[in-house]
């Protein structure tokens, strides 16, 4: 899979005109990717590489299916829901030999967004869930979980400068299984060129507050758009580079690459 969607996305840079669908340019589509409470219908295949982890030199692949469908909740406000479906393959990870292979938890998030942007700055805001839908324990927490979750942007120019964050907090589930608390952001910055070509860097961290460690990577990145068919697509690929991680289980790299699938709609 990995190598599939790093070929596509190499592949990109050489088919980087794309044609405009209505109203929706190339580098209209490419700025409302960069948005993650936008009114397009998207479906991004997100591949996570680590290698190097821990003790036993472990490695991680991280298959986030992220479909994201915006509803228009009123006149006046636009309802965007995001879900993330991990699906993990992971060896020799946390001192465990051995490799597991499986659906890890599902956060699913709700953003509550005003459907008239005001000189560029962009906004929502909602409810984030943890539902514990892991297919193994050693993919998940066995905990429900639930907080607040917001994002918010500003777009000038080609440029797109924002944070998505959420704190989630766990309220029931297996009770032998550790107490969810932890948060996430997603600060990040873009470039989109009229062809529907971009350039950008983000950094994923996760803070741990039940342990008091921190996850934190930066991934800078290069996209396109291109088609296939009649189906749009937008192709990323670039290095993941660790910052910091657990005592023991910072990885040494990794190789983040994705395919989206993209659905403009006028809301």
């Amino acid at each position: 899979m990995l190598k599939c969607i790093f070929l596509l996305a190499v592949n990109c840079f050489l088919m980087i005109h794309l044609t405009a669908e209505g109203q929706n340019s190339a580098e209209d589509i490419s700025k409302k990717l960069s948005n993650p409470v936008s009114s397009l219908i998207s479906l991004p295949l997100q591949n996570n590489l680590t290698t190097g982890i821990g003790p036993l030199n472990g490695y991680q692949n991280t298959l986030n299916i992220q479909p994201v469908i915006p509803f228009q909740f009123t006149k006046d406000w636009n309802l965007i829901t995001r879900i993330v479906m991990p699906v993990v393959t992971q060896t020799n990870i946390s001192a465990v030999p051995g490799t597991q292979t499986g659906l890890s938890d599902i956060i699913a998030s709700a953003f509550f967004s005003p459907a008239k942007v005001d000189n560029g700055l962009i906004w929502g805001a909602g409810p984030a869930f943890l539902l514990p839908t892991a297919t193994k324990d050693d993919l998940g927490t066995k905990k429900w979980g639930i907080g607040p979750t917001a994002c918010v942007l500003y777009q000038d120019h080609g440029w797109t400068y924002g944070i998505l964050a959420n704190q989630i907090w766990s309220y029931a589930g297996n009770d032998s299984r550790e107490a969810v608390n932890q948060f996430y952001a997603l600060p990040f910055i873009t470039y989109s060129w009229p062809s529907g070509a971009g350039a950008g860097i983000t950094s994923d961290i996760t803070r741990n507050w039940e342990h008091h460690y921190t996850n934190a990577v930066i991934t800078p990145t290069l996209s396109g758009l291109t088609r296939i068919g009649k189906q749009n697509l937008q192709l990323q690929a670039g290095p993941i580079i660790p910052i910091s991680a657990a005592p023991g289980e910072r990885p040494d790299f990794g190789v983040r690459a994705a395919i989206t699938f993209v659905f403009p709609r006028k809301m």
